[in-house]
């Protein structure tokens, strides 16, 4: 049962999700003293960046789908079967199965805020793993205590306020590239909202600019005789009226026809539009740029050479290196948690598959010349002796 729900579920569901308090109410000065909050304002700026800017969205998803997948090796056979079953069958948050489902979630949150917070529920009476749960950074706090280095993980109450989780051993806490003295982790998008707002100005301008060209408007200007005796702003009604008839008039070609001197411009068509792909350029080099991904692998056409793209490869390659070593220690929580609940042997290691596949061509590459070189050797001591 979880603790914000009203009903309670039937014992085959009867567990307890911890950080999963929260309230409909929102406030936007909740922080506390001593806590490192999250602020609310922050996780929409960067939710917002990742609605506005595709590319941006299309790099983190890309990134999480790249990780790759794992494989856990134990020493036991039995608890390698056990742990398999577990591994692939887990239910993950309301409506997923698999330890990939969380991890990928997880690894989500973490790029896109600097933190990720999960959570390992237990059933009832502790004797199993029930679920796993990603929480919601919005409902969940970090407190750093001042005698020790510890990191209490505390939950939003109905009250709006914040009490640490009763069971600490259970939530999974990793952090991004953490700020010195604070308990925050930092995200991929910090430096980004500024360049993202200049590029979404040059998109909306472009957007309106379009607009206008598209429902172009028209200056009519007429310009009476200096001898004609007639009502000039009759006259002027009259051509407004007759002109607004032929604009409205779509189901078939109209005309207008007026006497004396009128003229008919479309207003603007005179001005230039100002070009902007040079700006929009640069400005998606820099957000490439500190996303950390290979600009092709984005859809963009930018000229580079083969020998480029391959060290631009190799750079995203000991990128998802360094992410993986940060999901290592929650796997292996998780993992350790399922094997000493089930009285198994805790002993096993963390084989993660190859990047790519010109990972596996380079690895088989080098086996090939080291076996070439071995053979060599030995040809030459043959010779020798």
């Amino acid at each position: 049962m979880k603790l914000f729900s009203a009903k309670k579920k039937s014992d085959a569901d009867d567990f307890t999700v911890q950080t999963s308090l929260s309230s409909t109410n929102k406030h936007p000065f909740s922080m506390l003293d001593n806590y490192s909050p999250y602020c609310e304002k922050q996780l929409e700026l960067y939710k917002s960046l990742r609605e506005a800017i595709p590319v941006i969205d299309a790099a983190i998803s890309k990134l999480v789908r790249l990780i790759g997948t794992f494989e856990i090796k134990c020493k036991d056979k039995s608890a390698q079967k056990s742990l398999d079953n577990f591994l692939q069958d887990v239910r993950v948050n309301n409506n997923s199965n698999g330890i990939m489902q969380f991890i990928y979630t997880y690894f989500d949150q973490l790029l896109t805020y600097g933190s990720a917070v999960g959570e390992i529920v237990m059933s009832k009476d502790f004797r199993f793993v029930k679920a796993l749960y990603n929480a919601s950074l919005e409902d969940v706090r970090l407190k750093q205590l001042d005698s020790s280095l510890d990191v209490l993980v505390c939950a939003k109450g109905k009250d709006m306020s914040y009490t640490p989780v009763k069971y600490q051993e259970l939530i999974c806490l990793s952090l991004l590239n953490p700020t010195p003295g604070r308990v925050q982790g930092t995200s991929i998008l910090k430096g980004l909202p500024f360049v993202s707002s200049i590029l979404l100005k040059i998109f909306n301008t472009i957007g309106v600019n379009f607009e206008r060209v598209g429902n172009v408007r028209f200056a009519i200007t007429y310009k009476p005789q200096e001898n004609a005796h007639i009502n000039t702003k009759q006259r002027v009604q009259e051509i407004a009226t007759q002109w607004s008839k032929a604009m409205r008039d779509k189901s078939q070609v109209c005309d207008f026809v007026s006497v004396g001197d009128v003229s008919v411009k479309v207003i603007g068509a005179d001005n230039q539009v100002l070009s902007c792909d040079i700006e929009i350029r640069h400005l998606l080099e820099q957000i490439v740029a500190k996303l950390s991904i290979p600009p092709f692998l984005l859809g963009l056409s930018w000229s580079s050479t083969e020998r480029m793209s391959a060290q631009q490869a190799d750079i995203l390659t000991s990128e998802l290196e360094y992410y993986r070593t940060i999901l290592n220690p929650v796997i292996k929580k998780i993992c350790r948690q399922f094997l000493r609940t089930s009285s198994l042997c805790d002993e096993f290691e963390i084989n993660w598959s190859n990047i790519s596949l010109l990972d596996e061509t380079e690895l088989a590459t080098a086996r090939l010349h080291n076996a070439q070189a071995q053979q060599i050797e030995l040809s030459l001591a043959e010779v020798k002796s």
